[in-house]
């Protein structure tokens, strides 16, 4: 089994958002990536895809939008991202779901094989500029989910099982290095984390290795609207 991961699709299927609107690169984004996962994928890989899903802002505009990407093969795991306005009520996500290849992680965890995969959409960090006392309120309430992602990821991780942390936030910055995020992933003993939300010219290491865990930026339109292999 290969693993890969994307996030930000900001898919539009019944959102009147194109995305081109950001800039030449966005033009046919959605079949940039369609074609690079084609390519790539296999029906018994996996694609973390690490929030902004859609711009859709009811259940079932998001769903319109999932049902995009039923087309491609493997299994597809998913977490929320802050523009996930569509994602309310996880029991009735998980009901609706296009078919049994999609998951979506909310304060709990996936195993598939050897490999336990766990998720949260975190938030922005500490030192990052106008951070507010509500940024810090939301900073540990994400904090708290994490811990019961671990607990949960605990309970079916068997000896020599591997564990990926996904999140939507980077979890952390240059003013920052050290979070409450990078420790309980450190805590838990996970071996990548992968995570989106950066767009644009601003600079972020695509990879980079702290505390022997490997981070890997994935925001699609950083990475040239392709998959990238984390395992």
């Amino acid at each position: 089994m290969k693993i890969f991961s994307i996030s930000d699709l900001h898919l539009s299927g019944l959102a009147d958002k194109p995305m081109d609107v950001f800039g030449a690169g966005w033009e046919n984004h959605f079949e940039k990536i369609k074609n690079d996962w084609n390519e790539k994928v296999s029906d018994g890989d996996a694609v973390l895809i690490c929030g902004d899903i859609s711009w859709g802002t009811l259940l079932e505009e998001g769903l319109h939008d999932l049902r995009a990407l039923k087309q491609l093969r493997g299994r597809k795991i998913f977490i929320r991202g802050n523009h996930d306005y569509w994602w309310n009520g996880i029991t009735k996500l998980r009901d609706s779901a296009p078919d049994d290849t999609f998951f979506f992680l909310q304060n709990d965890c996936v195993k598939i094989e050897n490999v336990v995969i766990c998720g949260s959409r975190g938030w922005t960090c500490p030192g990052s500029n106008d951070y507010t006392e509500h940024d810090e309120k939301l900073y540990l309430r994400e904090a708290e989910r994490f811990k019961l992602c671990f607990k949960e990821a605990e309970k079916v991780r068997g000896e020599g099982d591997r564990l990926i942390v996904m999140i939507h936030y980077p979890p952390f910055s240059a003013k920052s290095p050290d979070t409450l995020f990078t420790k309980l992933f450190e805590e838990s003993g996970a071996e990548k984390v992968v995570f989106g939300h950066i767009h644009g010219e601003t600079y972020f290491p695509l990879r980079t290795v702290k505390n022997g865990i490997e981070y890997v930026l994935t925001s699609c339109d950083k990475v040239g609207f392709t998959l990238q292999r984390i395992l």
